[in-house]
């Protein structure tokens, strides 16, 4: 630590829940010196810190802190015994920072693009609280949970997706390799082919020769899309009708509640004000419809209106949330019913994508079979029209 006098290190290890055994003067070496931070992302692997990465670190530095392991001393066994690169390298300067004399919160403050602000406050809380182990259990819970819930939604759409690539990419060899072959046997044909086979070639036509002009339409489609998300009134509009699509829209209801409940009862767990972790859950939702609401109900929160009505009136959230939120409050137990929301929405949403996956699969084979169905009936009845003829 750096510090005029022992006593400030003493009343500063003291403020952190530790009890200093020995004071000495001394030099700290504070690693290497850092640089310009701007540099274009780094997409090889190992580079990118994922939730379960994170997840791991976080558990493996609760069970040091609970083993008895001092916090410097935790932190440069992960720094040396991780896998990934930049975590590696934010932990070892969270380490430098840590013996320097800051507090882990405010080292991990500084790494905002590998420890977010909701890992920030909760590892605050528990300073302030004196319970850092506990707070990093319950943070590592909270990420395998949104992994786990992540994870089930990928594997579901790993079927549908894998569907609509082999299907659509047999599709495109039909009409860009296969059908061309007989159109130098009907070219002289004309009029005579039927009017199926003279469309399916004027399909296969368009894409051999224009298939940039439809990459450029596609291009230029994704970049108005993406420019228009980008401005607050896009962004909100997109949103909101994510929120109102059939079926699709009750499922990103759920998602997106769940995700707020979890959230804000881990926050709440590990002692975070209910207005600071409101902000906080308000900063991080995707949705900017729910986070528009979450701002009005931070404010009634903020005039003691309690939190169930204002959820309410903002008409966003379930009723089975609410009942279950008013039901926390009343009890003195929020943080867990916020818990028991999460876990019951998390289940409904993955049994709804179950379902859904269940029928989009199937439909996806009979739309794949029926469009080449087609390809394949309008090339042998132009041979069946060339038999006609010749006779």
């Amino acid at each position: 630590m750096e510090a005029s006098a022992e006593g400030q290190v003493v009343a500063s290890l003291r403020s952190q829940g530790y009890i200093p055994l020995a004071v000495e003067r001394g030099l700290v070496q504070l690693g290497k010196k850092r640089g310009f931070s701007f540099r274009i992302p780094d997409l090889r692997p190992g580079r990118r810190v994922k939730n379960r990465d994170l997840m791991i670190f976080t558990r493996e530095l609760a069970t040091l802190l609970r083993a008895g392991m001092p916090l410097d001393r935790s932190l440069g066994s992960l720094a040396t015994l991780s896998s990934n690169i930049t975590l590696k390298e934010s932990v070892g300067r969270v380490l430098a920072q840590v013996q320097a004399g800051k507090s882990l919160s405010e080292a991990l403050a500084e790494h905002r693009a590998v420890f977010p602000p909701l890992y920030v406050n909760m590892v605050r809380a528990g300073e302030a609280g004196g319970v850092m182990e506990s707070v990093l259990e319950r943070l590592a819970e909270y990420l395998e949970s949104s992994e786990k819930a992540r994870e089930e939604v990928k594997s579901a759409m790993t079927y549908p997706l894998m569907l609509v690539i082999t299907g659509g990419a047999s599709i495109l060899i039909l009409l860009i390799y296969v059908l061309p072959k007989f159109t130098l046997v009907f070219a002289d044909l004309g009029a005579a082919m039927p009017a199926s086979t003279r469309m399916m070639m004027g399909v296969s036509n368009a894409l051999r020769s224009y298939w940039w002009l439809g990459m450029l339409l596609v291009a230029a489609l994704w970049y108005g899309f993406k420019r228009y998300t980008s401005t607050p009134q896009g962004r909100v509009r997109v949103d909101r009708w994510k929120l109102t699509l059939p079926l699709l829209g009750d499922v990103t209801t759920k998602i997106q509640v769940s995700s707020f409940a979890r959230t804000l009862g881990t926050m709440l767990k590990s002692g975070v004000p209910l207005l600071q972790s409101l902000d906080i859950v308000r900063a991080i939702v995707s949705n900017r419809v729910v986070a528009g609401a979450l701002e009005s109900v931070s404010k009634d929160v903020s005039e003691g209106k309690g939190l169930a009505g204002p959820l309410e009136r903002t008409g966003v959230f379930p009723q089975m949330a609410l009942q279950m939120v008013t039901v926390g409050e009343e009890t003195g137990r929020l943080d867990d019913m916020l818990i028991v929301v999460a876990e019951h929405y998390d289940r409904d949403v993955g049994n709804a994508i179950a379902r859904m996956m269940s029928m989009l699969g199937p439909l996806l084979l009979v739309i794949m079979g029926i469009a080449t169905a087609f390809i394949v009936i309008a090339m042998l009845t132009a041979v069946f029209s060339v038999n006609e003829m010749a006779f």
